[in-house]
């Protein structure tokens, strides 16, 4: 098993920047790719960004103004949000996947975090 935990989450004013970061512990050495996810009220959990190796995915929706970043040495992953406008507001959640290879699917993912809300004011 692996055990994900977020930390980074608040609110922020629309053009402001927060910065989430997950640690994993237990199995890690199982972990191809770790990302994030969001989920907004009343609609379904989507893809932000994941990271394996040197192959990394954005969602249209944040490229330019998110980056992520890994550091295998110490198991974390963290998700630089920049130019953060009110429809970033979800809760945020990381996830870490098994499979090899890279994928923007959910069912791809094997173990979630319990999720941070961030929320973006106009």
């Amino acid at each position: 098993q692996v055990q994900l935990v977020e930390s980074g989450g608040g609110l922020v004013q629309a053009g402001g920047s927060l910065r989430l970061s997950c640690a994993a512990s237990g199995r890690t050495f199982s972990v191809y790719a770790m990302g994030w996810f969001r989920q907004a009220p009343g609609k379904e959990r989507e893809f932000v960004a994941t990271k394996s190796g040197t192959i990394t995915y954005y969602a249209d929706s944040v490229k330019g103004r998110f980056t992520i970043s890994r550091d295998n040495a110490k198991n974390t992953v963290s998700l630089q949000m920049n130019g953060l406008k009110p429809e970033d507001t979800a809760i945020y959640y990381c996830a870490a996947s098994r499979s090899i290879g890279t994928s923007t699917a959910k069912n791809r993912y094997d173990y979630w975090g319990q999720g941070t809300q961030v929320t973006v004011s106009s």
